[in-house]
């Protein structure tokens, strides 16, 4: 057996990322950018009111109460061609742009209008609810760098900096191939021996949730010819996902079947649990991991296995994710050999800091802990019995409650 970093680090050796694509950016939210991108306009372009009120110069209200005449109306999306003069101001609406002459802002509740004139209550100092010209950012600035996965609010910051197109790298195409003659889908009859299949549904799951577009191959029964005949189904996609078929059973059948058909291995067992039969290598020049058939250790090696090998195909640079610890909210025993990771619920203390709770049974056949985890905890090999309070780390789910 290997350990889960020489694995990983084996896994994602010869991968690289995919094409570029130029896409809209109302499809960006998600995706990965091939370029830094620099602002091709000054946010605001121009000196804007923050609040509704009237634009007046400072020197005019220095001393109030003071009586002004209002020489314009001016709303957003609108300006004023003339210039604001002494003892003159301009009504003014959030987000207008100030008139030439004006550098303060009086808000409306410091002021009463009365036809013509305005009467100032409370003085402002200069630049008062006044944004600047380029109070954001500058025309010309990088703001979003390659590799960046992008979010809502990167999106609405790529939109402010006028970039309707974007250069981004292809999702990657994950084919998912399930396998046994245990199981079925969910609603289809169910024979005396066999169970409902979960796993090539929350498997499709995780790939989208992760950014990709799964392809579900169907469940290949455990005959080598329907193994073959499934499995060339995955011609086009970019990583191809079994689970089930890896171990050593006489009807685990992937590694040996697909070894006759162009399936080359670079690593099969690794010492964690739950996944201790997870194999990796090539089916026909396309990157494969085989996966363990177990529920829990196929959602389990797919975080920690899945998901870096499709965030390198997408473009996204090595560490881009810091590590991530909690305190202990339990006791743990010693571990053995094996790198644990243990379904776990995440909360803050009173304290305010985040705690994650080890569930008391951790049987990698059970879905429902699983789905009620937060975080896994990870148990390195030989680790010494842990008290609660100690500070472990801790590794978070895509799409999960806690971005942090």
């Amino acid at each position: 057996m290997i350990s889960v970093e020489e694995a990983l680090a084996k896994l994602l050796a010869p991968l690289e990322p995919l094409p570029v694509e130029q896409i809209s950016i109302a499809e960006a939210v998600g995706r990965v950018l091939a370029e830094d991108i620099a602002a091709r306009r000054t946010q605001p372009p121009f000196a804007v009111s923050a609040m509704d009120g009237y634009a007046v110069r400072a020197a005019d209200v220095a001393t109030v109460p003071a009586t002004l005449k209002i020489v314009a109306e001016i709303p957003a999306g609108a300006g004023f061609g003339g210039r604001l003069g002494q003892g003159e101001a301009a009504r003014i609406f959030t987000g207008a742009p100030l008139p030439d002459g004006a550098d303060t802002i009086v808000i409306q509740e410091d002021a009463e209008r009365d036809g013509d004139t305005v009467r100032v209550s409370e003085g402002a100092k200069l630049g008062t609810y006044v944004r600047r010209a380029g109070l954001d950012f500058a025309e010309g600035d990088v703001l979003l760098h390659k590799g960046a996965r992008l979010s809502p609010r990167h999106v609405g910051l790529a939109a402010a900096m006028n970039r309707p197109w974007l250069f981004v790298h292809r999702r990657p195409v994950v084919g998912i191939l399930s396998t046994g003659d245990e199981v079925v889908m969910p609603g289809e009859p169910i024979g005396p021996h066999q169970i409902v299949s979960s796993n090539a549904l929350a498997l499709a799951a995780f790939v989208t949730a992760c950014g990709g577009v799964p392809v579900g191959l169907g469940n290949a029964p455990d005959d080598a010819h329907a193994l073959r005949r499934f499995a060339a189904g995955a011609r086009g996609v970019d990583l191809l996902v079994s689970t089930g078929g890896v171990s050593v059973g006489e009807h685990d059948l992937v590694r040996g079947v697909l070894s006759e058909d162009g399936l080359a291995i670079d690593f099969w067992e690794i010492a964690m649990r739950p996944g201790k039969p997870l194999m990796s290598g090539s089916y026909r020049a396309t990157p494969m991991i085989g996966l363990p058939g177990n529920p829990v250790s196929t959602l389990v090696c797919s975080l920690l296995f899945v998901k870096p090998a499709m965030e390198r195909l997408a473009g996204v640079p090595d560490g881009a994710e810091p590590g991530q610890f909690a305190r202990l909210g339990r006791d743990l025993k010693p571990n053995d050999r094996r790198q644990d990771y243990l379904r776990s619920r995440l909360g803050r203390a009173a304290d305010g800091v985040l705690e994650a709770t080890p569930f008391e049974v951790q049987d990698s056949s059970m879905m429902r802990p699983l789905a009620g985890s937060d975080c896994l905890v990870v148990r390195p090999p030989h680790a010494p019995a842990a008290a609660a309070g100690t500070m472990v780390p801790i590794v978070t789910f895509p799409g999960g409650a806690w971005p942090l």
